[in-house]
């Protein structure tokens, strides 16, 4: 999965990224670029609901920010400043069924607001990810 986040992570030109997929009920850290050192800790192990990959597991839906750093919806643990990013998103990643089984997310460093269609391509990517992890 590292060889594929790598992938995606250069072809949207963002400075940070993650894959985490579920496991007993969490998301469960496989692969990551771009974090901080003493952030991988943190979230390695993300329960369902809490931060960005949380609250897209939950929703099974994409959850987006233009600016991390200023956000507050309350929606995001003080934590996830720590990373870095400003513009971030995290989609679900779903199996053939449409159910929820980890999460992408990506972030740069700078405002940005992802359009439709980087959306779309996100979730395209994702189901390939779970069907290259079979």
């Amino acid at each position: 999965m590292q060889t594929q986040l790598e992938a995606i992570v250069r072809q949207f030109g963002a400075d940070t990224g993650s894959i985490h997929l579920l496991e007993n009920g969490v998301l469960i850290l496989k692969a990551h670029i771009g974090l901080p050192p003493h952030i991988v800790p943190v979230v390695s192990v993300v329960p369902i609901g809490k931060g960005m990959a949380g609250l897209a597991a939950e929703r099974n839906e994409p959850v987006s920010v233009c600016n991390l750093q200023t956000d507050e919806s309350g929606k995001f643990p003080s934590g996830a400043k720590a990373t870095g990013v400003n513009g971030a998103i995290v989609v679900p990643i779903r199996d053939a069924q449409g159910a929820m089984q980890g999460t992408l997310g990506i972030g740069v460093q700078r405002d940005y607001e992802y359009t439709a269609e980087e959306i779309e391509r996100l979730l395209q990517l994702a189901a390939e990810l779970l069907n290259a992890a079979e």
